[in-house]
């Protein structure tokens, strides 16, 4: 349904919900305040592009989407896509590529792909999610530790060479003021759950390090410049080789915003028993990245965290999305002059804390309890995640859980010989009620292109001595093109071995498929029944108009 939630919870809204969703959308927001902060920085792009994109985001997946408590805006996973694609190709590279992303996005959920998202296996998304945390926090060292290094490279195993080289300039502030700030983060709620200890910890280590300057690096040691003013960018310069380069970036933002979005969604829906709009998601997703790029933020998705909040505090409608988002736009109008104080420690702080729980670090102590297959799609996404990059472990991930499921179904699917007659020899079941020169075959499961290959190998041991064969395929569910291939070739040899096939069980739908097929010459009507003992009654009166 295509349809914004929105416009659905408007009816009947209530001033009490109103209430709760105001109350929700304040602490919504003041959450996202450091954190879009520190997710700009460490994606390498300057802190108002952060607020920028909560703003925007939030403001407009909240108005158009498909979820009731959906909070959006830039996220953890994005930090390494977006440093490298800034490092590569500038920032007009990031706003081209995610604009062509949020297109990409809209293209989906139009056609309506926003269900087939929801299909990745769990596996997959632990291991890319856990690959992501390990190269976030990989990134966070230099500031950490307050490393004194110019430029760090775009992939995490050169960053690791890069760190490794660097451990001799570490400064001791920074390393105290990071610690400082993870200390707060994990024990501040047991003071205030109401406060976010994010918070709090910015405001501390700002005071600290404004009473001890020049000690560490600040963002406005980095940035020089900082406003939250819009400068609609400048598409001049674009050519269409560019727009070429960019596609594989484009599709690796759009691939992460659809799949963290649509994932957000389906734990709010479980935590509130709601039901969300995939579809409508993926395009209020696609324009809330285009909405961004236009005013120069980084990319967005929905944001699981913030998600959270918002429904533990009583957020129930999308109402509250569109207050945090007002509410962030002013607190950042107000506080934007005292953003440069700001220690990089601090915001490397906070996202070490954000790596720690994006990870999914409990999958690892499963491996006595999972299957080894499963384990091992996990293990692949997550190192070629760090090792290469999201799509190319999403990629190898899906292709590896592909062929291992087409196996598990070629080991369901079966063929064999479950009972004949040949020349008074009787076997087993119901062999006794068979006509002479009789075997009944067996195929079960799904015969598609894993299965084709079983199949030939048990009929090429087909007794010579038959002269009916009947093949039961009542509980056959689909056939492929390579199904069809290896049936007609059957059909072909016993054709030329004059054994008479009678198909018994088949669905329409099946027989349907054997006819338009190149079987038409193999089989008619008189080839098929609709249950065994048809089938056995058939043949039987062939034999007795023979012996006549």
């Amino acid at each position: 349904m295509l349809r914004p939630k929105l416009f659905t919870c408007l009816k009947g809204y209530s001033k009490e919900q109103f209430l709760k969703d105001f109350t929700a959308g304040i602490i919504v927001a003041i959450i996202a305040f450091p954190l879009s902060i520190a997710l700009a920085v460490s994606s390498g792009a300057s802190p108002e592009r952060g607020l920028l994109t909560a703003i925007v985001g939030c403001f407009i997946v909240s108005l158009l989407g498909g979820s009731r408590v959906q909070i959006a805006g830039p996220t953890g996973a994005f930090v390494v896509i977006v440093f490298r694609i800034i490092s590569e190709h500038g920032l007009e590279g990031l706003v081209i590529s995610t604009i062509m992303a949020g297109i990409i996005l809209i293209i989906l959920g139009l056609l309506k792909f926003g269900d087939v998202i929801k299909f990745i296996p769990y596996p997959i998304t632990t291991g890319f999610t856990s690959g992501i945390a390990i190269t976030i926090f990989v990134s966070q060292i230099k500031d950490l530790l307050g490393l004194k290094i110019e430029k760090m490279p775009g992939e995490t195993i050169s960053q690791v060479t890069t760190l490794a080289k660097n451990l001799p300039s570490i400064n001791l502030v920074a390393v105290g003021i990071a610690l400082l700030t993870i200390l707060i983060i994990i024990f501040w709620p047991k003071v205030s759950k109401k406060i976010p200890g994010t918070l709090v910890a910015l405001i501390l280590t700002t005071l600290i390090i404004f009473f001890l300057p020049g000690q560490i690096e600040t963002i406005g040691s980095k940035f020089a410049k900082i406003n939250l003013s819009i400068t609609l960018p400048d598409f001049s310069g674009v050519t269409f080789s560019t727009i070429v380069k960019l596609i594989p970036s484009a599709f690796t933002i759009a691939i992460l915003a659809g799949i963290e979005s649509l994932l957000s969604a389906v734990v709010a829906d479980g935590m509130i028993g709601g039901n969300h709009r995939s579809n409508m998601e993926l395009i209020a997703t696609g324009v809330a990245n285009i909405g961004s790029a236009l005013v120069g933020g980084i990319p967005v998705t929905g944001a699981i965290a913030r998600t959270a909040a918002n429904i533990k505090n009583g957020g129930r409608t999308p109402v509250a999305g569109l207050i945090s988002a007002i509410f962030l736009l002013i607190v950042s109008l107000l506080l934007m002059p005292l953003i440069k104080l700001i220690p990089m420690a601090t915001l490397a702080g906070v996202l070490a804390v954000v790596a720690f729980n994006m990870g999914e670090w409990d999958f690892f102590l499963q491996f006595k309890k999972l299957p080894k297959s499963d384990y091992l799609v996990f293990l692949l996404t997550f190192l070629l995640t760090i090792a290469m990059d999201l799509v190319v472990g999403i990629f190898a991930g899906l292709m590896l859980a592909s062929l291992l499921f087409m196996r598990r179904v070629s080991e369901l699917s079966t063929t064999q010989l479950i009972s004949h007659n040949d020349h008074g020899e009787k076997d087993t079941l119901f062999a006794s009620d068979l006509p002479q020169q009789t075997g009944v075959y067996e195929i079960r499961g799904s015969f598609f292109f894993g299965a084709a290959d079983k199949f030939a190998r048990i009929t090429r041991q087909i007794h010579q001595d038959f002269r009916f064969l009947i093949i039961k395929m009542d509980e056959v569910s689909v056939i492929d093109a390579t199904g069809l291939n290896a049936f007609e070739r059957f059909c072909r040899e016993m054709n030329h071995e004059k054994i008479k096939i009678v198909i018994s069980g088949i669905s329409d739908k099946n027989k349907a498929l054997l006819q338009k097929h190149n079987l038409a010459r193999y089989l008619d009507e008189s080839n098929f029944t609709k249950d065994l003992e048809e089938a056995k009654n058939k043949i039987q009166a062939i034999q007795d108009h023979e012996t006549k």
